[in-house]
C-alpha cells in the first residue's frame, strides 16, 4: 500500500478533488482489492464540532466503492462515548449517507466482541473488541483538532471507538468511564493492540491539508501541524516506545 512512503499531505482543495488524489497518490486501491469487508471509523460525538464530517467521510467512500473487490461490503462503524451512536449517525447525517450508498452503519457499542488476551497490553487484562474490525480493513478517519484528554485527535486516539459501551460504561452514566480508571494513553495503547488501524485519512483542511498513510506516522505529521512535538503526546511515546521494544525483541530471538 504506502510501500515507499509512510505518508503523504496534500494542499486542500476540496474533499471532492483533494481526497481522491490523495488516496490515489498512495495507491489505497491496491489495498482496498484484498478485502471482503472494509470499515470507515469516523470519529463522532455529540458536538459537531469535534465530529468527523459527513463529507469528508462520503469521499473517501465514493473512493473506497469505487476500487474495491466486486464482492466486498463497506461498513462506516463508531462506538459513540457517552451517547447512542444511533442518534449520533442521524443527527450528523450519517444515517442519510449509509442509505445514499448502501452500505452498513454499524453501532460499534452494541455489536458482537472477541475476547481477546494479550500479555502486551499495559492495563487490560482482556479487551472486549468487535469482531467486524478483527475481519476488516480498518481506515480511520479523525477531524484533527485539539482534544482535553488525548491532546490531539487522531487516527490511534479515534480508535476508542472500538471500546463497546456495552461492557465498559459505567454503572450509572453512558460514558466509558472503564477506561478511564488511568490515563487515556493506556487504553489507547492496548485497543490498537488488539488490532492497529490499517491506513488512516486525517481532516486538517482547518490547517489547509489532507493527511493519509501509516496511523502512527501521520498522527505524528498531525501533532506538528498544531504546533505540537509528537514526543509530548502521551498515547504517540507509548506506542512508538512499544513498537521499538518489540522490533527490539524481535531482533534478538531471530539472532
Amino acid at each position: 500500500m504506502v510501500d515507499e512512503v509512510k505518508g503523504a499531505s496534500i494542499k486542500f482543495k476540496s474533499y471532492e478533488e483533494t481526497v481522491p488524489k490523495i488516496l490515489d497518490l498512495l495507491k489505497l486501491q491496491r489495498e482496498l482489492k484484498k478485502y471482503d469487508k472494509i470499515v470507515l471509523k469516523p470519529n463522532l460525538a455529540n458536538s459537531s464540532e469535534e465530529s468527523t464530517s459527513r463529507e469528508f467521510t462520503e469521499a473517501v467512500l465514493k473512493f473506497c466503492l469505487e476500487h474495491k473487490n466486486p464482492v466486498a461490503e463497506i461498513f462506516i462503524a463508531e462506538g459513540v462515548d457517552g451517547a447512542d451512536s444511533g442518534e449520533v449517525f442521524e443527527y450528523l447525517g450519517y444515517g442519510a449517507l449509509a442509505e445514499k450508498y448502501s452500505v452498513g452503519l454499524v453501532d460499534l457499542n452494541k455489536t458482537e466482541t472477541k475476547e481477546i488476551e494479550d500479555f502486551d497490553f499495559s492495563k487490560f487484562s482482556t479487551i472486549h473488541y468487535p469482531k467486524i474490525l478483527l475481519e476488516s480493513l480498518i481506515i480511520s478517519l479523525p477531524k484533527l483538532c485539539e482534544n482535553e484528554e488525548t491532546v490531539i485527535s487522531g487516527s490511534l486516539s479515534n480508535m476508542l471507538g472500538a471500546f463497546p459501551a456495552e461492557h465498559y460504561k459505567g454503572f450509572f452514566s453512558k460514558e466509558k468511564s472503564k477506561i478511564r480508571k488511568w490515563p487515556i494513553k493506556y487504553s489507547i495503547h492496548d485497543i490498537v493492540k488488539c488490532k492497529f488501524p490499517d491506513f488512516a485519512v486525517v481532516d486538517a483542511s482547518s490547517q489547509g491539508v489532507i493527511l493519509a498513510g501509516l496511523p502512527l506516522e501521520i498522527d505524528k505529521q498531525a501533532a506538528k501541524l498544531l504546533g505540537k512535538n509528537w514526543k509530548e503526546i502521551p498515547y504517540l511515546k507509548m506506542i512508538e516506545e512499544s513498537l521499538t521494544e518489540k522490533e527490539e525483541k524481535d531482533e534478538f530471538e531471530w539472532e
